[in-house]
């Protein structure tokens, strides 16, 4: 209510007077801290009292001074606002609200509290109708559910229960399964594929699925975003033809073992073309697929979706998903109680709170990493400084900086590769310092670019460069932007990378954008062997070749291995027909509850 915004505005006026102290104001003073009229503010200082929250003994005559006193805390009334704000599904002016208030610990865990208590599994019953709904914390933004689109893993994690493509790859990466196709044959140059589609699959607005979406799907892909993530795989497309409403035929410029994984990840999701087409740049906003849940609306930051009952392979048990985006301060600020939640992505519990959940260690890992921009002129392109840069990042320091937020040191992208553990290396900070003057490096200042999501690991590098006499300005470029020019101007790129099923196309994607910066002996290197890579079959063989640029990379001092942690998903006892998909997220079509 307006009014309680009055009261915080009147408290805060007057926050060093404590509650049940009165004092001497007159109505006209008051009247300007609230920018309203003589008679309004009289207005609602009686509703006030009525309320409870403060005692007015008013002497009559403009300009005398009558006597206030609070009676309720400015902490209790924003406590209600917030909730109020909550229950209108306003998260972010809630959260907003609090920290206009002053420091208030028990302010904040009193709303952490009841908060945590609005998310997670709930019923509502109306006669015999139960609709099971799972409200769902996501700390992130969200900016797009358009396939073509996206940028971060909250929005992945969307786009996977929204949409299909037309193959899907097990968790474990090792073997490609139909989808949307039930079935597909490649010659024997391997160029030419045909995809088989299932007949019946609807999309949300009531369509049928045809051949003609999955052109049309493939070509929009081409045209929004040719510098997109794998747009190397789809820039191989030189031609496609529906000979029927379940058939199509793709034609590849060259063999490409990247193009059947690509077709499994989000990005080659089908959409509509008459959806598209009329929702033109909104399609985002209102996304439309054939996956299990249908977008309904976004409100205030709660995403919804409900349960598309004509789903292909059976209607999901849950009625509908409620995604409450969050903003990162506010997610990590004060964690709510783990009980409340039923399912928790990326958790990191106490030993007490572990022993009430179940955890899946998640078969995929982030591994953060900078590369050398060797096009810059300058100081990288001598390989003396680079060793010594490489070494100035002492990765035991990084992970007393992180705060247990990293499980391990890595130095490499294969690590059931690595023959025995990192063990944390001591810091001689001297000895670095010797070895950075031998190479000719005189304190000049280095610039570090990465996307705002990794501002926070950016400043903990620069902490530890600070340690060695080395400045380090931070560049953060938006995610969208970073893969284009904007990045040439920094002299090292602090980007992370996820090993998980699509872990061969991530890589194959890393080294086409370290070509961009690299010199042209490297530069031609990478392309030869990104050429082989794709016209390899045998996995083994693929994965020999990856070490091998992996090692030139490591050896030049132009790739430097930083850190890594394994992802977990918690859940409760309560939770059942948990199963993880791409990014180790629970598939939401699965789940049902006790």
């Amino acid at each position: 209510m307006k009014i309680r915004r009055h009261y915080l505005t009147l408290r805060r006026s007057y926050s060093s007077i404590a509650e049940h102290v009165p004092f001497e104001v007159t109505t006209q003073e008051l009247a300007d801290l609230l920018d309203c009229t003589h008679r309004n503010m009289v207005l609602l200082l009686k509703r006030m009292q009525q309320e409870g929250w403060l005692s007015w003994v008013p002497k009559r005559g403009r300009g005398n001074r009558s006597a206030l006193s609070f009676l309720i805390s400015k902490e209790q009334i924003a406590l209600q606002e917030a909730q109020e704000m909550m229950h209108k599904q306003d998260l972010h002016s809630a959260l907003a609200l609090l920290q206009q208030v002053e420091e208030s610990p028990l302010l904040r865990d009193q709303f952490q509290e009841w908060l945590s208590g609005q998310f997670g599994f709930h019923s509502e019953v109306q006669g015999k109708r139960r609709t099971d709904i799972l409200r769902f914390p996501l700390p992130q933004t969200i900016f797009s559910l358009d396939p073509a689109a996206i940028h971060y893993t909250g929005e992945s994690h969307l786009v996977n229960q929204i949409f299909d493509g037309l193959v899907r790859i097990d968790p474990k990466g090792e073997q490609i399964l139909p989808q949307l196709a039930h079935a597909w044959e490649v010659d024997e140059t391997r160029t030419k594929w045909t995809f088989y589609l299932r007949k019946g699959v609807l999309f949300h607005h009531g369509r049928e699925l045809d051949s003609s979406d999955v052109k049309y799907s493939l070509d929009r892909l081409g045209h929004l975003a040719p510098q997109g993530l794998y747009s190397w795989v789809y820039s191989d497309i030189v031609s496609m033809d529906t000979p029927d409403d379940t058939t199509i035929r793709i034609v590849l410029s060259e063999p490409n073992e990247a193009f059947l994984p690509f077709l499994t990840t989000n990005r080659a999701s089908i959409v509509p073309q008459d959806a598209c087409d009329a929702a033109g740049k909104l399609f985002g906003d209102r996304p439309i697929g054939t996956g299990p849940f249908r977008f309904a609306g976004n409100e205030q930051g709660v995403w919804i979706l409900e349960a598309f009952a004509a789903y292909f392979q059976g209607r999901a048990f849950l009625d509908r998903v409620e995604v409450w985006t969050l903003s990162d301060e506010a997610s990590q600020e004060n964690n709510a109680e783990h009980q409340s939640f039923q399912v928790m992505h990326n958790a990191r519990l106490s030993d007490m709170a572990a022993e009430h959940w179940q955890q899946v260690r998640q078969s995929g890992m982030t591994c953060k990493f900078i590369t050398v921009n060797e096009q810059k002129e300058g100081l990288l392109t001598n390989p003396a400084i680079r060793a010594a840069i490489g070494k100035a990042i002492v990765r035991s320091e990084l992970l007393k900086l992180l705060s247990g937020d990293v499980i391990e040191t890595v130095d490499s992208f294969w690590p059931e590769q690595e023959v025995q553990q990192h063990t944390a290396e001591a810091a001689d900070w001297a000895a670095i310092k010797q070895e950075l003057a031998a190479a000719g490096y005189n304190g000049e200042t280095l610039v570090l670019a990465t996307i705002p999501q990794y501002a926070a690991d950016a400043e903990i590098i620069r902490q530890v460069y600070a340690r060695s006499d080395i400045p380090l300005q931070i560049s953060l470029i938006p995610a969208e932007q970073f893969k284009g020019s904007a990045r040439m101007s920094a002299d090292l790129l602090l980007f992370a990378i996820m090993l998980d099923e699509h872990r061969e196309l991530r890589l194959i994607d890393l080294y086409k954008s370290m070509q961009q910066h690299a010199v042209p002996e490297i530069h031609d290197k990478l392309e030869r062997c990104i050429r082989m890579l794709l016209n390899e079959p045998d996995h083994e063989r693929r994965s020999t070749i990856f070490l091998s640029i992996e090692a030139q990379l490591k050896e030049r001092n132009s790739l430097l291995f930083l850190y890594r942690k394994h992802l977990k998903t918690a859940f409760h006892p309560s939770v059942r027909g948990i199963s993880l998909e791409s990014l180790g997220w629970v598939r939401f079509r699965d789940i049902w509850f006790t």
